[in-house]
């Protein structure tokens, strides 16, 4: 499992390429309303969480971006330092943004 951490006012972790199977966390060190995740290559699908639980492909427990380039915004229902998990079957390339 691979981490990122952003720092209280920094805006994103960028250009992640995810290893197939593997949960990729990232940390924002505030309490954010959105994130952000952005597909920068499509190269599979995404599956993510943002209310702490861990994700699997294909699992009910997560919610899916299709393999294409593009971006999708989400509330973040937790209190405390916002978390992103990802996971996905290929090695697609991301962004994790904070929202507006």
């Amino acid at each position: 499992m691979a981490t990122h951490t952003v720092a209280k006012g920094d805006l994103a972790a960028h250009a992640i390429t995810l290893a197939a199977s593997t949960v990729e966390t990232t940390t924002f060190s505030e309490d954010l309303d959105e994130v952000t995740i952005v597909s920068l290559d499509g190269a599979a699908a995404l599956y993510f969480t943002v209310d702490g639980r861990t994700p699997t492909v294909g699992g009910a427990n997560a919610r899916v971006m299709p393999a294409a380039i593009g971006a999708v915004s989400v509330d973040v229902p937790t209190a405390g330092n916002s978390v992103v998990k990802v996971i996905s079957s290929g090695t697609p390339t991301i962004s994790i943004q904070r929202g507006r």
